[in-house]
């Protein structure tokens, strides 16, 4: 579970156990923190809006990350290329009748990542779960 995990990674921050990665990046930083912010209320859910949000904005350019799983990556500061969504499908177990890098198959795969985030302690904004 590659892609997913490097997702969860980003959204929900590294397990304790885990080493941290030796390379940071602006943007790895702001997310780690935004992160950490979050973790520090342990009782709540973590905000996937306002994490992608504050990605976004660090990253300076206009995404989509609402809709579109390519704007959602690279908010992320991941790879969205044919290949990356190719191994995040498997990741979710994809298993439909959409070509690959088709619309439909995109659509899917932000609407299953945002369950899964959901499932995972992500508080997700309603209308991205319907």
């Amino acid at each position: 579970m590659g892609i997913l995990n490097s997702i969860k990674e980003k959204i929900f921050g590294k397990k304790e156990a885990e080493p941290a990665a030796p390379k940071t990046t602006p943007l790895t930083e702001t997310l780690a923190a935004a992160a950490q912010k979050l973790k520090e209320v342990a009782a709540e859910p973590v905000d996937v809006e306002m994490i992608l949000e504050e990605a976004v904005k660090a990253k300076g350019i206009k995404l989509n990350w609402r809709t579109s799983i390519v704007d959602l990556m690279k908010a992320l500061d991941l790879d969205s290329s044919l290949a990356a969504r190719k191994e995040l499908a498997a990741d979710l177990d994809y298993k439909g009748p959409h070509a690959d890098g088709s619309a439909e198959k995109n659509i899917w795969l932000h609407k299953e990542l945002m369950k899964v985030l959901a499932e995972n302690g992500g508080k997700i904004p309603k209308e991205l779960l319907n």
